[in-house]
């Protein structure tokens, strides 16, 4: 792909080139230092934004976050870096000179963002599958157009495939009907590990951040000179409100009369396996049933369906709800072929994020909602900057702070951000996992710190889960890098729980146990952080939605023969017949082909099963678990897979009989 991009036009000082600051030196800074010219409230995308933005202009920059980096909408996108094909078609359909302008701005941030973080992003093929012939010139113009709108930035030239040719790229396509495709490029990324990679390159500039830091309250003193009340925090020129969701209340903070700006909307995803999307290849539904646009995206290696949009409350902790699962899953079904059966029990993990769509406080017309951001400078000073999308936080930063340096007369040159590389991007390469392959596993820093593991392969780097690549030092380079929890390593350092809520529960006990050494927590605070880290899992990352499924199917429709033999496999471990098993009965049989489960992951497992919550697994509830998994209701139940490898194993260390054997020795 061509860039046009402008470098740093000078070197900028980096205060911290050979290791970032403590989080104590943050909190130290914050406490300590004079004043700053600008505090930023808000560690998403567009708050990091600002922040790096305001330093590498040599503005002292603060910025404050209530929970982690990144931990409310920003890690909760369709991981897309895009310009908006939606957004054009309407420009061009309406003649809308402000979006086809919003489209073109965002098309370059997303070159940019391309350029400056290639560790973390990349370009993503995506198809558009064509079911009607007179769609075929309808679309390919649009997309051709959204080529032109790119200019030298345009990641790859769209192009059309013929019937077959679609059918060999995305194979599990409903053939039917299917006429053509046009597949166009947009960008991709990990979202979270971008918003965070923008706070360590300010924190790395000298800007003082901290997550895990609320604001309570706006401090005000009187201007002597006009008598206003000017608002900052303690010890900052100038306030800026980069919340997200919450940027009605804090805007309250300031006055309590103004009118509420943003119109929260919750956009569900789902993640199934990988096999349901090509590794390379994403799909982009345009005409849903209900004419919300659906996306099914490959991403670590796992799809990425969705998303809805619906309104909602703010809260900081928002939960997918089960009827938002079925509607992806019904959709994503529409446009797969009848061969492959979409599963309620393939959603490894599910989240909801909260869009701050925001309407113009200025607009006579209170009801619309604006397509772009808005920035709005109240009476006191405070700098509010709203809406917008994952892909222009780096404009929205830059003209946020330069309307800073206007209000408040600071003297900065203009910003410089476009082209300056993000954290971990300097000397990366495509072929970096080349050399990380040949001398470690991992990112070089992170291996280093990995102990060998004395197996053949990995060497170096024992697993947090086996499924994953996720090693155990990861989780002492996330405290390096400010995770303060349990839940900001699964969510946001590794993305585990995004990815598979299952897999994240069992990683938790050893990510708490090496941060609790870390951090040098007590045993009652280890306690907290597990029990949190899966309150988490459960009711934000969908394990709860995912678990009710076997509640709420538990009518048992087995045929009499698959009765028979899922009763003979519970009786494998139910030797005396009471019509329960429980942890002592599986760790009996586990014994006996020699394989060795803790008794806390036994426990995890039976309790999965166990619906009545007694303790024990009745022979109802296994059959119950297995008619769910028939139904394709659950998928990947560790009990299932436990008792049916254990069966095996029993079977075949059976003596065989002497008349089965034809009477011979």
């Amino acid at each position: 792909a061509q860039f046009s991009l402008v470098e740093a036009a000078e070197p900028i000082n980096i205060p911290y080139q050979d290791e970032l600051p403590s989080r104590e030196a943050q909190l130290s800074a914050l406490r300590n230092t004079p004043e700053f010219d600008v505090l930023i409230v808000g560690g998403g995308a567009t708050g990091c934004g600002c922040a790096l933005d305001a330093v590498t202009r040599n503005l002292k920059t603060a910025l404050v976050e209530r929970e982690d980096f990144s931990s409310g909408t920003s890690s909760r996108s369709t991981k897309l870096i895009h310009g908006g094909v939606r957004y054009l078609q309407k420009a061009i359909m309406k003649l809308d000179y402000e979006q086809y302008l919003m489209v073109k701005e965002a098309l370059h941030e997303r070159s940019n963002l391309l350029k400056i973080a290639p560790h973390l992003s990349g370009p993503l093929p995506i198809m558009l599958p064509v079911y009607k012939w007179w769609q075929l010139p309808y679309y390919w113009a649009g997309i051709k157009m959204y080529d032109l709108v790119s200019g030298s930035q345009c990641l790859k030239s769209s192009y059309i495939l013929d019937k077959s040719k679609a059918l060999e790229l995305f194979p599990m396509l409903k053939k039917d009907q299917l006429v053509a495709a046009i597949v166009y490029y947009d960008g991709q990324h990990n979202d979270a590990r971008m918003n965070l990679a923008i706070a360590l390159t300010a924190a790395r500039y000298g800007a003082a951040t901290a997550n895990y830091t609320e604001v309570m309250r706006i401090l005000k003193k009187t201007d002597p000179e006009t008598g206003k009340e000017r608002e900052f925090d303690v010890r900052a020129k100038c306030v800026i409100n980069a919340t997200g969701p919450f940027t009605d209340s804090l805007r309250k903070m300031d006055d309590q009369n103004i009118p509420n700006i943003c119109q929260p909307s919750a956009g569900v995803h789902i993640v199934m396996p990988g096999y349901y999307s090509p590794d390379k290849m994403g799909l982009l539904d345009p005409a849903t049933s209900d004419g919300r646009v659906i996306f099914f995206l490959p991403w670590e290696k796992m799809t990425i369906a969705g998303t809805t949009d619906t309104p909602t409350e703010v809260t900081p902790h928002p939960v997918p709800k089960e009827e938002d699962i079925t509607f992806i899953l019904s959709e994503v079904r529409n446009y797969l072929s009848p061969d492959v059966e979409v599963r309620r029990g393939d959603v490894l993990a599910a989240w909801s994020g909260i869009r701050p769509l925001v309407t113009d406080p200025n607009s006579k017309d209170t009801q619309s909602i604006c397509r772009n951001h808005i920035l709005d400078v109240s009476e006191s000073g405070m700098v509010t900057i709203a809406g917008g999308k994952w892909t222009t936080y780096r404009a929205m930063a830059e003209e946020t702070i330069d309307a800073v340096i206007k209000a408040n007369g600071l003297k900065a040159g203009p910003s410089r951000t476009v082209g300056l590389v993000l954290e971990g991007a300097k000397e990366w390469t495509p072929t970096t996992y080349i050399r990380l392959v040949q001398d470690y596993d991992k990112a070089f820093d992170v291996a280093k710190m990995a102990k060998v593991t004395g197996k053949r392969w990995p060497i170096v780097g024992k697993r947090l889960v086996s499924e994953f690549p996720y090693i155990e030092c990861e989780v002492q380079y996330a405290v390096k890098e400010y995770a303060c929890t349990a839940i900001d390593v699964i969510a946001r350092r590794t993305r585990l729980g995004f990815l598979n809520v299952q897999a994240a529960d069992e990683a938790l006990p050893k990510i708490v146990e090496i941060m609790g050494k870390e951090l040098k927590w007590s045993e009652q605070k280890k306690r907290e952080e597990l029990q949190a880290a899966k309150q988490f899992l459960y009711y934000e990352m969908g394990y709860k939605t995912r678990s009710e499924q076997l509640t709420n199917t538990s009518e048992i429709s087995l045929s009499p023969a698959d009765v028979d033999r899922y009763k003979k496999r519970f009786h494998k471990f139910d030797t005396q017949k009471k019509g329960f098993i429980t942890i002592v009965d599986v760790q009996h049989v586990l014994e006996s082909i020699s394989v060795q489960i803790d008794e806390n992951t036994l426990h995890e497992i039976l309790n999965e099963v166990d619906l009545n919550k007694n303790g024990q697994v009745e022979l109802n509830e296994f059959l119950q678990l297995m008619s769910a998994i028939q139904k394709g209701y659950v998928s990947g139940s560790r009990l299932a897979i436990l008792m049916k490898i254990a069966e095996e194993s029993l079977d075949q260390r059976e003596p065989v009989s002497v008349d089965r054997s034809g009477g011979g020795v």
